[in-house]
């Protein structure tokens, strides 16, 4: 079984403890996180990710350990969910107040390219109320920007 590279377990480790200086360092500079809706380079999916965290303080992170594909990318099943109990403020986009609504998002695999510079490109599987556009609609926005 292949060793997970340094860069995702870093990453991984960020998420889990809402350490976004973490997070940063596991990113190689030309990141970017890809959803059917849209692309976010680093700065953006950082932004996503510290609006997440004001918007839910209890976000949790749960995830198999990591599996090397035959494609050479990573993958991950996370399972992910909180309370929104604040103000979600993504940088561009309506803020949501907080809606008291518990988030549960279905396990499902996030890929990751990675090399010796870092994550290079992060995609999740588009499954039904998955992440990051099962997020807003679990919390009741109809036209989730994600």
């Amino acid at each position: 079984m292949a060793t997970p590279p340094a860069p995702l377990l870093l990453y991984m480790d960020g998420l889990r403890e809402h350490d976004i200086d973490k997070i940063r360092r596991s990113f190689a500079p030309e990141l970017r996180f890809v959803t059917p809706l849209r692309s976010m380079d680093a700065d953006e999916t950082l932004g996503f990710l510290a609006a997440l965290y004001a918007g839910f303080p209890d976000w949790r992170y749960d995830s198999d350990p990591p599996v090397l594909g035959s494609d050479g990318r990573w993958g991950v099943q996370w399972r992910q969910g909180g309370t929104h109990t604040e103000k979600l403020a993504l940088p561009g986009f309506v803020e949501v107040e907080a809606t008291h609504r518990v988030v549960a998002i279905p396990a499902h695999y996030f890929y990751y390219t990675v090399d010796e510079t870092g994550l290079k490109e992060i995609r999740p599987d588009p499954v039904p109320g998955g992440a990051p556009h099962g997020i807003f609609k679990q919390i009741g926005v109809e036209n989730p920007p994600l």
